[in-house]
């Protein structure tokens, strides 16, 4: 589910046994994702975070609050990002966001459960501090966030961003998954790791480090 002029993937996870859900990155435009949900006809349970920039973060706290479901994630190392949202929302003239309250941190190792279903988390900074990645290995799909995208790798040119710890995440945690992995990114069209490591030009040119 697109949102705000970012055109941010908001996803909702449900578990088709139990019709229990977790809405992933509601970046904004809180009514519509609401709506959406209980459109949906499932039982949020928990907003799921990959990272703390405002465009994955903004609707957060609305959209907790009208559910009363935990907000979980991302790393603890996105604390500033997130308490700084207000300037972060300054600074692309979307002002009166609210700081998310996070419930629980989560670390590399942890997992979380929608329903039946079971997400291991992995950290993956670079982008961000604090980024995680959500990764069902029984259906071999990963909610990505802003790490890697269809032909290209997440911003770092942003504070707190760095390429090489990027790269890193991306050689080291990301691609050893296996070609089978079917991702949805933090924006644009979904894609494979397959996909990815064949024809991604910073994938293809190699990583060093």
């Amino acid at each position: 589910m697109p949102v705000t002029a970012f055109q941010q993937n908001c996803s909702l996870l449900t578990c088709t046994q139990t019709r229990k859900a977790a809405l992933v990155d509601p970046g904004g435009e809180a009514e519509k994702l609401i709506e959406a949900v209980e459109q949906a006809d499932v039982t949020l349970e928990q907003v799921l975070l990959t990272h703390g920039h405002i465009d994955h973060i903004g609707g957060a706290a609305d959209v907790a609050a009208h559910f009363g479901v935990p907000i979980v994630g991302p790393h603890r190392a996105d604390e500033q990002l997130i308490q700084g949202v207000a300037a972060q929302a300054a600074m692309f003239g979307t002002p009166g966001v609210k700081v998310p309250t996070i419930d629980r941190w989560l670390e590399g190792g942890d997992t979380v459960e929608v329903g039946t279903l079971t997400f291991d988390v992995l950290f993956t900074p670079g982008h961000a501090p604090g980024h995680v990645i959500f990764v069902n290995h029984a259906h071999k799909f990963i909610v990505m966030g802003d790490v890697l995208f269809q032909g290209s790798i997440g911003r770092t040119d942003l504070p707190g961003s760095d390429h090489g710890t990027l790269m890193k995440s991306i050689f080291q945690t990301v691609l050893p998954l296996g070609d089978a992995y079917q991702f949805l990114p933090g924006h644009g069209p979904g894609s494979t790791l397959e996909q990815e490591r064949q024809g991604n030009p910073f994938i293809v040119q190699g990583f060093e480090g």
